[in-house]
């Protein structure tokens, strides 16, 4: 038993966050999946993978940690190491779907919509509509497909450069973004408008687009988003994070992003995805979050030190340190 509390407390603080999320998220996935099994009018189409899910990202975490606690010399594993809590937290995400229900299902996204509405007057995704264009749809649906693609590019970059540091800072601020993203999901479940605000519409705005809204389109429908992932946008979260970041170690990178970046937020609000409080809240998580990441690093590289444990992981950057 000491030998596996002495493994748990090597591991780097966000493997421990992906095991303390993974419990929940298979015990809501199961009892929802339990919830069609017995009512079989319901429609489970998007919570029928769930199971398959779980199973395939258990065994693979099963693997990562073999590697990590029987083989971590492995040259490949060093770089799995350092990419696998991100495909973790979006395994967790998109076990998420509409599971979010059977946790907490006092829905907020009218009370989100009031909040727009009390700011502006309008409620802003109805408002977007007159500025429609087949050319408009298809450029802000490939922005909104891209906001994965240019952290990609600035974490890889930084992997290339041999900068650990700055890439660990990216990719521990951007898990960490990612699960607050998701607990204020299940605090504040919320329908996107495009579901939420449906009858208010008069135009579709997909209408003679190319493939490419087609296939946003696809996409989101498959996504967590698509039931009560609305409050906060974690599409706009991640671009505020990699623009950020970006501005911080290669601002180069950064004047590349910020088209796709701005379209990316715009089009949150013009493909009906999100209401312009869901972008505050973006906002300021990614602030909270680039803020705290480095006292929680500070504070479980402290708790190894204090048992003992030697870490080889490079240590984040902190807000105020130059770097």
């Amino acid at each position: 038993m000491k030998k596996w509390i002495h493994r748990l407390q090597s591991l780097r603080i966000e493997e421990i966050i992906f095991l303390v999320f993974l419990i929940p998220s298979i015990l809501i996935t199961l009892r929802a999946n339990w919830y069609f099994y017995t009512s079989i009018e319901e429609d489970s189409k998007k919570i029928e993978g769930g199971i398959w899910r779980i199973i395939v990202t258990l065994i693979l975490m099963a693997i990562f940690y073999w590697f990590l606690w029987f083989r971590p010399d492995k040259r490949i594993f060093k770089f799995i190491r350092n990419v696998a809590p991100f495909i973790f937290a979006i395994a967790i995400y998109t076990n998420l779907h509409d599971t979010i229900h059977f946790v907490n299902p006092n829905d907020v996204h009218f009370q989100l919509n009031a909040i727009d509405e009390w700011m502006f007057g309008v409620s802003p995704t109805v408002w977007a509509e007159k500025f429609y264009s087949p050319q408009l749809t298809d450029w802000l649906s490939f922005a909104y497909m891209n906001y994965f693609w240019i952290t990609v590019i600035l974490v890889m970059f930084m992997y290339y450069k041999g900068e650990m540091r700055e890439f660990r800072t990216v990719m521990l601020t951007m898990m960490l973004c990612y699960y607050g993203g998701y607990m204020l999901y299940i605090l504040l479940p919320a329908a996107p408008p495009r579901l939420a605000l449906a009858d208010l519409y008069t135009i579709n705005i997909f209408k003679g687009t190319s493939l490419i809204s087609d296939s946003a389109r696809k996409v989101v429908n498959i996504s967590a988003s698509s039931a009560r992932g609305a409050f906060p946008s974690l599409h706009c979260t991640i671009t505020f994070l990699t623009l950020g970041m970006a501005w911080r170690f290669h601002k180069v990178l950064f004047w590349i992003f910020v088209p796709i970046g701005i379209s990316l937020i715009v089009a949150t609000v013009y493909l009906r995805h999100h209401y312009i409080v869901d972008i505050y809240a973006g906002l300021f998580l990614c602030a909270a979050v680039w803020y705290i990441t480095p006292w929680i690093d500070r504070k479980w590289r402290a708790y190894q030190a204090d048992k003992g444990i030697v870490t080889n992981s490079p240590a984040v950057y902190d807000v105020r340190e130059k770097a």
